[in-house]
């Protein structure tokens, strides 16, 4: 994938110059849910309040697209758990792509990003939809230089970074208001579940339905990269898009499932609009492409069940997050 490898040189590039001065402002304290470690912070890029607040002005500036119209709140909405509700969300001049958002909660403990996974620092994650030419459809090096224009970015790039706008400072800006975003206050995270959402954890966990199998761990994602027979033929390729390997064709990142209830549609293209659909899917055991995780051999569930199963997930929606007002623009 030739944008994936223009990304890894631009990071490159960026990275190596070094800072004027070391930053003695404080470290921010992330609250972290109950029961998550603390997440792995780039030594270069440690979370302070200047550097959060920078970034999510950012976030929710459509600046960084060519006709300032798409912000990265454009398609990562809080209401939606960071996503959106739309199969493919349009960018500049409503060019569509072909790829469905992914929510960003929790991506602070992320080993890697996109859906081929050939990104492996959130930092380097944020130049992708910048340059996508169906998304923003700009450069990095041109959002700095209108951000120089500003003089309150300017100030607030100093305070945060003790040098002026460039591309060093938006990518990392945005990615620490990304880590911010911690999602593990549902009515799972609090035991508080009725007695049909703990039928239905019973099922999730079991060896019947396998779903912790790749939607295990407290992020309630293995971040694997698994093809799950979703199609005999795949019109996106996957992973195979960026490593050219057969066996990686129709291969995506497991998304999480917390909070799957606001992220509608559902799979690598929104192609599947209900929760329903999604089990079915998996009962029926998928298409049997060449390439199928072995965890998907279909299973056998009834009604009640799937009842019971469909109020599980749904009891991992953290209303605290989609309701803290610090995300709110």
């Amino acid at each position: 994938m030739n944008k994936v490898f223009y990304i890894l040189a631009l990071f490159v590039l960026f990275s190596s110059c070094e800072r004027k001065r070391t930053i003695d402002d404080n470290t921010f304290k992330l609250t972290i849910p109950n029961g998550f470690p603390d997440p792995s912070i780039p030594e270069d890029n440690q979370l302070t309040r200047e550097r959060i607040e920078l970034g999510k002005k950012l976030f929710f500036d459509p600046v960084l697209s060519l006709d300032s119209t798409i912000s990265c709140a454009s398609c990562h909405q809080q209401e939606f758990a960071f996503a959106d509700q739309l199969a493919i969300t349009p960018g500049v001049e409503n060019r569509l792509g072909f790829r469905n958002s992914m929510s960003l909660v929790n991506v602070a403990y992320h080993d890697f990003f996109m859906r081929e996974g050939g990104v492996p620092t959130l930092e380097m994650q944020v130049l992708a939809p910048i340059e996508d030419h169906n998304e923003m459809a700009f450069d990095i090096g041109s959002v700095a230089e209108k951000l120089n224009l500003d003089s309150s970015y300017v100030k607030a790039s100093l305070e945060a970074y003790n040098r002026t706008p460039d591309p060093y400072v938006i990518t990392r800006a945005i990615a620490s208001f990304e880590r911010t975003i911690l999602s593990g206050h549902s009515d799972y995270d609090k035991n508080l579940l009725t007695t049909s959402e703990m039928k239905g954890k019973e099922l999730f966990f079991s060896e019947r339905l396998a779903c912790s199998s790749c939607h295990g761990t407290f992020l309630f994602t293995n971040q694997g990269m698994e093809n799950n027979g979703l199609y005999e033929v795949y019109e996106d390729s996957g992973r195979h898009r960026l490593t050219k390997l057969q066996e990686d064709i129709g291969k995506f990142k497991v998304p999480t499932l917390r909070n799957i209830e606001r992220t509608t549609p559902y799979m690598h293209n929104g192609s599947l609009e209900t929760l329903e659909e999604v089990i079915e899917h998996y009962a029926e055991g998928g298409k049997s492409h060449f390439n199928q995780s072995e965890l998907i051999t279909g299973f056998e569930i009834n009604d009640e069940e799937k009842s019971n199963l469909i109020s599980f997930l749904k009891a991992l929606t953290d209303e605290e997050l989609i309701h803290n007002t610090f995300f709110e623009e």
